[in-house]
């Protein structure tokens, strides 16, 4: 049962990586953050590039990076900004609905249909996005979901849920023409080379508060990159959608830590709420 504790570790890291990308973002702005978790990511995961061999790259690998970097650079960007402008409750649920999207995306990029089992998944997801803003309903029994749509973090992590659903799709093509912990340094490594002249564009001398808040945002780079090691760990021991479907649970665990640390409110139906969308995905991944 080793591969249990190591997927577990996993989720327990991502959700203190969104804490303390939230915490950082009280001083810094999001181009500091976003660049600073890629790149520091990038760097923690480079010493493993002398133990683990080093694949043959072909094209499939490279356009899937051009496009899979692209795209999840924009993407990290847009997930930082959510999680600034919406509390981590309300917002880190949301990226369950990232499954209910690839349901429609991986027929079209990769030829994966949906099955029964999916139909129940996309029920319960759906039913829980509806609870994480049940108290609108006295306003109508569309206003949870109307909620989602006004809020702006929610707004932007509901875009991130969906472009993942499309990029999820190139790194399986990155992995398959490559190794798990390449494609995942290769990608980060990509995503700082082209979120630099946003960084340099956008903040004005990014140089000053990365070195003033540097153990910080250094550790946001740590704590996703031991994320990706036990999971990549994880996935030589056993299925890859039970490392995954228990990767998922780092989203109650960003409820809680919401609540906790941040002291948000609504607690009790949030958590509802993304335990039964954590339901939909492990439907999903049966």
């Amino acid at each position: 049962m080793m591969w249990l504790i190591l997927a577990s570790l996993s989720a327990f890291f991502e959700a203190v990586k969104d804490v303390v990308s939230k915490h950082n973002l009280k001083a810094n702005d999001e181009y500091v953050v976003t660049w600073s978790l890629t790149f520091f990511t990038a760097a923690f995961l480079t010493p493993l590039l002398f133990i683990i061999e080093i694949p043959p790259l072909n094209q499939q690998f490279w356009i899937a990076l051009l496009i899979g970097g692209t795209m999840n650079a924009v993407i990290a960007l847009l997930y930082i900004k959510a999680i600034k402008l919406s509390d981590l409750s309300l917002a880190v649920p949301l990226v369950a609905l990232t499954p209910l999207f690839m349901l429609l995306t991986s027929p079209l990029i990769v030829g994966e249909y949906p099955n029964f089992f999916d139909g129940i998944g996309v029920f319960l997801i759906v039913m829980g996005s509806y609870l994480l803003n049940i108290k609108e309903k006295s306003q109508g029994y569309l206003a949870p979901f109307k909620a989602l749509l006004h809020q702006p973090g929610s707004k932007l992590m509901l875009l991130v849920a969906f472009l993942w659903s499309i990029t999820t799709n190139f790194d399986k093509i990155g992995v398959q023409n490559s190794s798990p912990i390449f494609w995942v340094f290769a990608l980060l490594t990509s995503m700082s080379v082209l979120l630099l002249p946003v960084l340099l564009h956008k903040t004005s001398n990014p140089k000053r508060q990365i070195i003033q808040y540097l153990p910080m945002l250094m550790a946001t780079g740590f704590f996703n990159a031991l994320g990706v090691i036990f999971q990549m760990q994880a996935l030589t021991m056993t299925l890859v959608v039970q490392v995954i479907a228990l990767k998922r649970t780092s989203v109650l665990m960003g409820v809680l830590f919401g609540h906790f640390i941040f002291k948000e409110k609504d607690i009790q139906e949030r958590f509802l709420g993304a335990a039964i969308m954590m339901g939909g995905v492990l439907f999903i991944t049966l």
